[in-house]
């Protein structure tokens, strides 16, 4: 252990430190967030900004990253609700680019079928 005014090594046990006198400040050990099963989305959000829609997508990968941040902090609310935006904005994308995947398809369909194309 070190002094934490002039970072002497020190006993772990002793009082005070023996080269400068300040007495010693033990710190709580600090214990890990709890295992809440929060699924962050990050990389379901990436995916889908790469593959199907960049602006929601980046919306999506915002709110993800940002939940391991709340849960370390002890937010489990806030890590529940940037985990279901998310997820909300993962499929908003899906969604976009599946409508626009079809629409393409349709109109190219019916362009096929009355030989405009």
């Amino acid at each position: 252990m070190h002094c934490t005014n002039c970072g002497q090594q020190i006993s772990d046990t002793a009082p005070a430190c023996s080269n400068c006198g300040r007495q010693v400040q033990r710190f709580a050990a600090t214990t890990a967030a709890p295992a809440t099963g929060i699924q962050n989305y990050l990389v379901p959000s990436i995916l889908v900004t790469f593959c199907c829609c960049l602006p929601g997508g980046i919306i999506a990968i915002v709110y993800a990253a940002q939940v391991n941040g709340k849960l370390a902090l002890g937010d489990v609310a806030g890590a529940m609700d940037y985990a279901k935006k998310a997820k909300m904005w993962c499929w908003i994308s899906f969604g976009v680019a599946a409508a626009a995947t079809l629409g393409y398809a349709l109109i190219m369909g019916v362009a096929a079928i009355t030989g405009n194309v």
